[in-house]
């Protein structure tokens, strides 16, 4: 059976006020509109029609709503969680950890008895978050350590004062040591950091680097002394065209800084920060899970047949552009089938419902294959 989700909206600071309202076609409340949540997560399950979360039906019969091959290779939890997410300003400076990471963490939190709500909690549970955000629009994000000769060169171009030691650093290769040293300096030290790379960016009129001047100049501005502003010099500067995405394994470091897009991952919550928020930050759990091999391109693009090749063991993720034609669309165990454009009907064995953009449908894992029509484009998430 297939039938439609009412999801929940997070209104985190950093959300757009507009763009998710434009998508789903209704007026902006004039507050943050943050990420759409769309799965079974138990901090904001999505509503089926008769009343009952997506988690709780999950967690009284897992085989039954998730298949019972799905439910066995994941403990009976729901693989995946996925989000519309609109940002408006800079999300924090951030990593997820690895699987076994995700185990030790959440094990030290509980034994040090720390709330699993409580604000400086790290590892809200045992899982690691793997995602891939997709973008809706033009999207701009920092992506994974640029190598390090690339990042010598954005150095020598700006030539910021006090920036020689960094300088160093990286021509010797330790990025390591570089990104440490900064995400550890106290406010007082980065404030005058912060301002003579301002200053550097402004005197900068070259075009090899305008992306890096355009985002180096707002987050000056913003954050005068955090030391994610120095940290954002070593990572990738990416511009995502609408559908091009980054994948982001265990211990990327990123921040998405603007725009709308498709956003899907392990159904986990865990977040590691190390600046760009007033939330909270943990620079050496942050550090113990970073991976420092540079990235040398981190924009993924669809195969033909619309999958983003990820090699993710937690889902998978097809684009079907509908033009008026029917799809058959498959999957391993549970699948939400998101619109992000024009519209959708999603027919299932025994039923079928119609999706407008921002809307989505699921179908449990033991359905077997769907029906795809309409005139839009979706998102079809499995479990592989």
């Amino acid at each position: 059976m297939v039938v439609r989700l009412q999801n929940t909206i997070r209104d985190y600071a950093w959300g757009s006020r507009t763009a998710l309202p434009a998508l789903l076609g209704v007026e902006p409340d004039g507050k943050p509109q943050a990420e759409l949540w769309m799965g079974a997560h138990e901090s904001a399950p999505s509503v089926l029609p008769n009343g009952d979360t997506l988690y709780d039906v999950v967690s009284a019969d897992p085989a039954a709503v998730l298949g019972e091959e799905t439910a066995e290779r994941f403990d009976g939890r729901f693989p995946f969680l996925a989000k519309l997410l609109a940002a408006g300003q800079p999300l924090s400076i951030q990593a997820h950890p690895s699987r076994d990471q995700a185990i030790d963490g959440y094990a030290r939190d509980e034994a040090d008895g720390i709330p699993r709500n409580a604000a400086d909690r790290n590892y809200k549970d045992a899982w690691p978050k793997p995602e891939i955000l997709i973008a809706l629009e033009p999207f701009d994000a920092l992506v994974g350590f640029r190598p390090l000769e690339r990042t010598v060169a954005l150095l020598d171009a700006l030539a910021p004062t006090g920036f020689t030691e960094l300088t160093n650093q990286l021509r010797d290769g330790k990025l390591r040591q570089a990104f440490t040293d900064f995400m550890s300096t106290d406010r007082d030290t980065i404030r005058p950091l912060v301002g003579a790379l301002g200053e550097a960016v402004a005197r900068y009129t070259g075009d090899a680097f305008a992306l890096e001047r355009e985002t180096l100049a707002k987050l000056c501005a913003d954050f005068p002394d955090d030391p994610g502003v120095l940290a954002a010099l070593l990572l990738n500067r990416v511009r995502l065209e609408r559908f091009d995405a980054v994948y982001l394994p265990a211990g990327n470091v990123h921040a998405y800084l603007h725009g709308l897009g498709f956003e899907v991952m392990a159904n986990s919550d865990n977040v590691l920060r190390g600046g760009l928020t007033s939330k909270h930050v943990d620079v050496p759990e942050l550090v113990s899970v970073v991976d420092f091999e540079p990235l040398e391109d981190p924009v993924l693009t669809a195969t033909d047949a619309g999958f983003y090749e990820t090699g993710c063991e937690y889902f998978a993720v097809q684009r079907v552009d509908l033009a008026g034609a029917e799809r058959a669309v498959d999957g391993v165990g549970p699948r939400i089938i998101a619109c992000v454009d024009g519209a959708v009907e999603v027919l299932g064995q025994e039923s079928a419902e119609s999706l407008s953009a921002g809307q989505s449908g699921f179908a449990a894992g033991p359905e077997g294959p769907c029906i795809l029509r309409g005139s839009g484009t979706a998102f079809v998430v499995s479990a592989r």
